[in-house]
């Protein structure tokens, strides 16, 4: 039989604590609530904190990652740009080199057509030597070979080798004082044109599958980022439908353990009657 006491209140005791116990999960659900996390801090799960945190990283750092990808694609594009008006300032060198060949052709219609040639040539120059994004140059000479970021760990990176476009370069046969001023020299650049057009084309090439590789891997790194994140919200995002319904059935054993506290309370109390 228990012991009617007024110095120590058994119920009291153990009313109280459902009472805090139910007040301390109920403050877990209301941060869970307001802040939408299950885990928001080390102390709600040490470990699985600690991983969300390392994914967390990575994926950040991908951003980095997603930055050196595209302005290393818009670089190469520049350059791709750059390359294709090259190649058409070439065609029309050649045309002008092929009409300027025709031994039928009096002086005057020559010198014109060498004039239209030198302008093609010079135009030629500055389409390279313009060809810059954020401060680089991939197609004149001595141009920047492109060495993009590729993890997040910074220790693998996708490359696209400089293509030197210019005069006298490695793809352009063509020296900066071409010209002509005979048929016979006229024919001579066909044959040098023929071959810088080839070489150009092959340059661009390159530069196109380097640019697809680029777009191809952003893509890529894109997804990654996405499937990281959602991998970090599994781990510590906090479930709203269960916690809204908890927080109902927690609000509810509060009032009740309220109640349950003053009745036990009261019964100190009882115990006046007994002396009366």
């Amino acid at each position: 039989m228990p012991m009617n006491s007024v110095n120590t209140n058994t119920g009291a005791m153990i009313a109280l604590q459902n009472l805090n116990s139910t007040n301390a999960e109920l403050s877990t659900t209301q941060t869970r609530i307001n802040t939408g996390k299950r885990i928001a801090s080390a102390k709600d799960n040490g470990s699985i904190w600690a991983i969300a945190q390392n994914q967390r990283a990575n994926s950040q750092s991908l951003n980095s990652v997603k930055e050196s990808l595209q302005r290393s694609q818009s670089t190469v594009d520049v350059a791709i740009s750059a390359g294709e008006t090259v190649s058409d300032l070439l065609l029309q060198m050649k045309e002008k080199a092929l009409a300027a060949s025709d031994t039928s052709l009096d002086a005057n219609s020559r010198t014109a057509l060498r004039d239209d040639f030198t302008a093609l040539r010079d135009q030629l120059t500055k389409a390279v030597n313009n060809a810059e994004f954020n401060g680089i140059n991939m197609v004149k000479s001595g141009g920047t070979t492109i060495a993009a970021l590729a993890n997040a760990n910074g220790d693998q990176k996708i490359t696209v080798a400089a293509q030197d476009l210019s005069l006298g370069g490695g793809k352009v046969l063509l020296t900066a004082a071409a010209t002509f001023s005979t048929a016979t020299q006229a024919a001579n650049l066909i044959t040098t044109i023929n071959n810088s057009i080839a070489n150009v084309s092959s340059a661009l090439s390159s530069l196109g599958t380097g640019s697809k590789s680029l777009g191809s891997h952003l893509d890529f790194v894109s997804k990654l980022q996405d499937s990281i994140d959602a991998g970090v919200g599994n781990l510590v995002d906090a479930d709203l439908a269960k916690e809204s319904a908890k927080l109902q059935s927690l609000q509810t054993k509060q009032q009740l353990g309220v109640q349950a506290l003053s009745i036990a309370n009261q019964s100190s109390s009882i115990l006046l009657g007994l002396f009366r």
